[in-house]
């Protein structure tokens, strides 16, 4: 490992990441060191990280390099690898802008999740087409205290656990995973919204991600929420042939989300770099002993 480890620390609607750019993955980020990275008092602080590879360099993207050639090899705040992150392909896009890898337009990226399509638009906001949602069939109740409630179970590539409330303050501190049932619907665990609605199509919502507790904002969940809501309100675009389109307000800013009736679900929204510098990897190593 080199002496010093360049970084950069960037978020889209509050939801923050360290980002590692290694484009030949010579970097050995094991969980401990990504864990302390984003560790908020001792660390960089992050609720994930981004590790910026060329697909070509890593054999889980090997297979994407024709399609593009990055790699968002995401991780999760405690160390644990994760399928997609929406927020944080926009600002992983804004840091290839940044770094002149890309311009504005439309790029590519590749993550766990599959290839992603992104526009890089002129006033700033990102777009990313965040693929089609899956709704497993099945019934899902998650818990806060004595409080439980109906959850509509999406899958965007990693997976989701809606529920519809009447107050964002029953979703309670967030500090430990929503329990929910039946355990078999989500195996390796899952991302809870709790959504209150803020006038036609509009709602808000509070989260706790798998792995990192609850954040200032969530793409997928953001996007989970607004395929809930439209099939709540009785629209499906597959079936109507109209686009429906959600404002979804989160802790840390605002998304517009849209399904499109072809069922590809685009998600707009702003990401922004804030700062640069290095890592001593001498107190890396100390800090994962």
């Amino acid at each position: 490992m080199s002496t010093r480890i360049a970084f950069l620390k960037g978020h889209g609607t509050e939801n923050d990441f360290v980002i590692v750019p290694d484009p030949e993955n010579v970097i050995d980020l094991s969980p401990a060191a990504v864990a302390a990275l984003c560790d908020r008092r001792a660390g960089i602080g992050g609720d994930g990280l981004l590790h910026v590879v060329r697909s070509a360099a890593h054999p889980e993207a090997r297979d994407m390099a024709a399609e593009a050639e990055w790699f968002m090899d995401y991780r999760n705040g405690d160390g644990s690898v994760s399928e997609m992150c929406g927020n944080g392909v926009r600002v992983f896009a804004r840091y290839l802008q940044r770094a002149g890898h890309v311009a504005e337009g439309d790029i590519a990226v590749a993550t766990r999740g599959g290839v992603k399509t992104v526009h890089i638009a002129k006033d700033g906001d990102i777009t990313v087409g965040m693929g089609k949602a899956r709704l497993p069939e099945g019934d899902v109740t998650v818990s806060v205290g004595e409080r439980s409630w109906p959850a509509r179970n999406v899958n965007m590539g990693n997976p989701h656990a809606v529920a519809f409330v009447d107050d964002l303050a029953h979703a309670g501190d967030l500090y430990a995973p929503p329990p929910f049932s039946p355990a078999t619907a989500y195996p390796d665990g899952v991302n809870v919204e709790f959504v209150v609605d803020r006038g036609p199509g509009h709602v808000a919502l509070r989260v706790h991600e798998r792995g990192a507790g609850e954040t200032r904002s969530c793409g997928t969940g953001a996007c989970a929420v607004a395929v809930a809501a439209a099939r709540r309100d009785g629209a499906d675009p597959a079936v109507t042939g109209t686009q429906a389109t959600y404002t979804v307000d989160v802790l840390g800013g605002t998304l517009m989300i849209t399904e499109r009736p072809d069922g590809e679900i685009e998600m707009t929204g702003p990401a922004v770099i804030v700062a640069e510098g290095e890592i001593d990897a001498e107190w890396l190593e100390n800090a994962i002993r």
